[in-house]
């Protein structure tokens, strides 16, 4: 626990005090937001300001982890790396897409297919990897079954080992790109993601903290509740690297809300993809990710639905425009409404997901 505490709070004491040095750096390095022409037209005001912020909550994430683990002398694990890997390397291409922006001058950056082409090397990096570890129990930090709250009886490698790990390779890809893709489109109100993305990955944290309190072959664990203890890899490093995520995302959310001084750029919302989806594959949870991260579900759904009604009516729209948090801008209501609206949404999506969690664990025990 003292673990998890001292990462979150040095990673909210770092963004909450640095944040404002790097917002004065991207000015000087004229690192500054550019904004679509077709987007809302109160968004043209925000042009200039400070963006790839990003770069400071991974910092503050990262810095927080490390320092935990240097306060209670517990090494780190893969679990909690692999974690925090999938955050800078998918931070990595977002910064790249972000520099490409303030380059070029434009609001776009590199290529659709360029953005996922290095999505899915990152994640093909985490899996690959994620398989070469195993601890005393046999358990690794990546499971070859699909889960739900726990593995699911859906083995990759019951198709051997060659096909069963290209095809887990490719299932870790899709939760990555979806999930890492919807945290950008979500990215598109001051504060908006940033708070979507502390219940979520907060919930994740709760999640892995509860396995840790009922890990299998603990003495935590009563035998009356065996039947529902947990097979994972390390969970209080899972727990650790969440908070060290969470502590850096409320010190730079209070920079980044309504009217926010810096953005977190795809640098943030691509990073934060990674760890949410990184987070749900540890903790054996990947499709409990619906319900967790329910909001950026949604968000990216309305785009979807739009396109498609759009070409299906040959230019007729459900929305006045998508994401659905712009549909709610063009109706006139106030940004800071919509984003404290947002939140509370993906307070009740993340509320089910951790109810379905705690009921599935209370039905066994």
């Amino acid at each position: 626990m003292i673990g998890v505490l001292v990462a979150g709070s040095v990673g909210l004491l770092f963004t909450l005090f640095a944040t404002p040095l790097f917002v004065k750096l991207f000015h000087r390095l004229q690192w500054g937001q550019f904004i679509r022409e077709d987007g809302p037209k109160g968004h043209h005001s925000k042009r200039g300001t400070a963006s790839m912020g990003g770069i400071v909550f991974t910092i503050g994430a990262v810095l927080g982890y490390f320092v935990a683990c240097l306060v209670t002398w517990d090494p780190p694990a893969a679990s909690g790396l692999l974690v925090l890997g999938m955050m800078v390397g998918l931070a990595v291409i977002g910064f790249i897409d972000d520099y490409m922006k303030v380059r070029q001058k434009q609001s776009l950056g590199i290529g659709g297919w360029t953005k996922i082409a290095g999505q899915v090397v990152v994640a093909s990096v985490f899996a690959i990897v994620g398989l070469q570890f195993v601890n005393e129990s046999g358990v690794r930090p990546i499971s070859s079954s699909v889960s739900f709250i726990r593995d699911l009886p859906i083995d990759f490698m019951s198709l051997g080992v060659i096909a069963g790990t290209v095809l887990l390779v490719v299932w870790i890809v899709l939760i990555t790109t979806a999930t890492s893709n919807a945290v950008n489109v979500t990215d598109g109100l001051d504060g908006l993601a940033t708070g979507a993305s502390i219940i979520s990955i907060g919930s994740f944290g709760f999640i892995a903290y509860w396995q840790f309190n009922q890990l299998c072959g603990t003495p935590r664990v009563a035998s009356a509740v065996e039947a529902a203890c947990y097979d994972v890899y390390a969970p209080l490093d899972v727990a650790v690297a969440a908070a060290a995520i969470v502590g850096a995302l409320i010190g730079f959310l209070w920079w980044n809300t309504s009217p926010a001084q810096i953005f977190m750029g795809d640098t943030g919302s691509l990073g934060l993809g990674g760890a949410l989806a990184a987070l749900a594959v540890v903790t054996r949870t990947e499709l409990l990710l619906v319900f967790i991260g329910g909001l950026f579900v949604v968000t990216t759904g309305s785009v979807i639905v739009q396109r498609i009604y759009f070409k299906l009516t040959g230019g007729k729209r459900i929305f006045l425009m998508s994401p659905i948090h712009h549909h709610f801008e063009l109706k006139g209501w106030a940004e800071v409404t919509i984003v404290v609206r947002f939140w509370i949404i993906a307070g009740i999506f993340a509320a089910i997901g951790l109810g379905l969690f705690y009921a599935e664990w209370w039905s066994l025990a």
